[in-house]
């Protein structure tokens, strides 16, 4: 009796061990796994019932069957389904809109996803999960016009352009141009109306400029800026490098710039800080010019511009510079300034109030306030000996900034006057101009609003 009770005492165990293993074999193997299958639908919350949907269905133990409903106020209707013969751990789809997606009146629709995998879990019929999107149906375009616009653009110029732009569902808006520049336009005078200045830049040959407006549903609406061209030829100047400049005045640079330390042959020393230093220093110029705000702005009110009283022009803006080397070429640059001179440490004021963006030691242009006056236009002002300005102040018309000086790559005192459009320099000689601003600015603005305040 005893020998009978041990026998049963001993299958208990072994029974008990079995159900204990195989709990284990069923909860750690990766046949009956509990995951979910994941879903993900590439959707911001809009469709335009144009372009297709990305779908993506994964599941480790592979999907047996999926299906991709759409619910509208009609009805339902199938977009997607299919059943797995072989199962496959990843289903990747374009939800195509439905044919009849012209006929849809819902502002919202839901997209139902289920998906079912292989897993020998829940009684070996596998994990089912099942997933809704709303989603807003937007399939009309932004309304997008031009309002004025400035007649032409010389290349190195500058033009502004007033236009309208309105959506529900407005996501983007910008100015694209033929050499991949994008624009900022400012919000003008009245709710969905805008402003911006455009910039052709002196190293490209056309200049092509176009509102673009987007929505959340991806929806495009493109409206061409139509303004004349009028080329312009600038200087090109041809600068013999000699052993005394390399051996002075880019020594002295070379001893200033990380770019430098090391570099003992005088012409690599120079092909660097012509190059690469400049390269530099003019990112950091275009970054800090490239701002606009996204304020409203009821007008533009901007003085001729000449910032140091007395002066003469002793270098022009576009000057495109080749240097060589006992007849060989060495490098090239644009100078995208207009050199002023008067006395030594002349004071500078320029005409126009701003903040003062930047006022700092800026390699090649040495010490440098820039000063904002809105609308995306800044100007610069290199080469000073000494300043009087922080970043972060403002300034009022006239005051005065700073002192003329040879600080850089500079060979004497003198001011080297920028002038900036998003990032973009272009001709000061048009800022100089009362004419050329009332014909391109204050006319474009009055003509703006006089058709606004009409409609």
């Amino acid at each position: 009796m005893r020998r009978n009770k041990n026998n049963s005492s001993l299958g208990v165990l072994i029974l008990f061990a079995l159900f204990i293993g195989g709990a284990l074999f069923v909860y750690t193997s990766a046949m009956f796994e509990r995951d979910l299958p994941k879903i993900s639908l590439d959707t911001n919350g809009y469709w335009n019932l144009k372009k297709p949907l990305a779908l993506k269905i994964e599941d480790a133990s592979g999907l047996k069957t999926y299906r991709v409903t759409l619910k509208t106020s009609s009805g339902e209707d199938t977009l997607e389904f299919e059943k797995f013969i072989t199962p496959k751990s990843e289903v990747s789809l374009e939800l195509e809109p439905p044919r009849s997606a012209y006929a849809i009146k819902d502002k919202m629709i839901t997209i139902i996803v289920e998906a079912q995998d292989a897993s020998r879990w829940n009684f070996l019929n596998g994990n089912e999960t099942r997933q809704e999107y709303k989603i807003h149906v937007d399939k009309m375009k932004p309304t997008l016009a031009i309002v004025s616009n400035s007649y032409k653009i010389t290349k190195g110029g500058a033009a502004l352009v007033i236009f309208k732009a309105a959506d529900e569902n407005l996501k983007e808006l910008y100015i694209e141009t033929s050499f991949d520049k994008k624009f900022k336009a400012q919000p003008f005078y009245k709710e969905g109306y805008f402003i911006s200045l455009l910039a052709w830049p002196v190293v490209e040959n056309d200049f092509k400029a176009t509102v673009v407006a987007t929505d959340e549903a991806s929806n495009i609406s493109k409206a061409y800026i139509p303004l004349y061209l009028k080329s312009k030829n600038y200087r090109v100047s041809h600068i013999k490098i000699t052993d005394h400049f390399l051996n002075t005045k880019i020594a002295e640079l070379a001893e200033e710039f990380i770019e430098t330390q090391g570099i003992e042959a005088p012409l690599e020393r120079f092909k660097i800080i012509n190059e690469d230093v400049r390269r530099k220093n003019e990112e950091l110029i275009h970054d800090i010019t490239s701002k606009v705000s996204d304020e409203m702005i009821s007008d533009f009110k901007i003085n001729k511009m000449y910032p140091l009283k007395n002066a003469q022009v002793v270098a022009s803006f576009g000057d495109h510079r080749k240097y060589t080397y006992n007849g060989g070429a060495l490098s090239e640059s644009y100078h995208l300034g207009l050199d002023l001179a008067s006395n030594a440490m002349a004071s500078i004021k320029p005409q126009n109030g701003g903040n003062i963006v930047f006022s700092d030691y800026n390699g090649l242009y040495g010490n440098m306030p820039i000063v904002s006056h809105g609308l995306g236009l800044y100007t610069l002002y290199g080469h000073c000996s000494s300043t009087s300005v922080h970043s972060g102040d403002k300034i009022e018309a006239d005051q005065h900034i700073a002192n003329t000086g040879k600080s850089g790559y500079a060979m004497g005192d003198h001011l080297h006057f920028g002038v900036l459009i998003q990032g973009i320099e272009v001709r000061p000689a048009e800022w100089m101009d009362s004419q050329w601003m009332k014909l391109n600015i204050y006319d474009v603005i009055k003509s703006a609003k006089a058709i606004i305040d009409r409609s």
